[in-house]
């Protein structure tokens, strides 16, 4: 795929990006490049090729969702600086 400067700016605009003359004609080349790539990847055959949601093996790694013992309110918010019926207080944001 061909890409001319007036595209590169075009998109430059489109992100809110200001680009000098040279970064245009660096970019232009770079991005054709890319453009170039995937031009090549669509040429494969993938017929054949099962789609993936991940290239590696993947398995629920999570343990088990078992109840346990835990703090009590008191000993939560026994650790806090200030608390104030039954919450920590903390300062107004607004």
């Amino acid at each position: 795929m061909a890409l001319s400067e007036k595209d590169v700016q075009y998109v430059a605009k489109l992100a809110r990006l200001e680009v000098t003359e040279q970064e245009v004609a660096k970019y232009t080349q770079q991005l054709g490049n890319i453009l170039g790539y995937i031009e090549e990847m669509g040429k494969l055959d993938t017929a054949n090729v099962e789609p993936l949601t991940h290239p590696l093996d993947m398995k629920n790694v999570f343990r088990e969702d078992v109840v346990k013992p835990s703090l009590t309110q008191a000993e939560v918010l026994s650790n806090g600086p200030e608390v104030q019926s039954g919450h920590f207080k903390v300062p107004k944001i607004m």
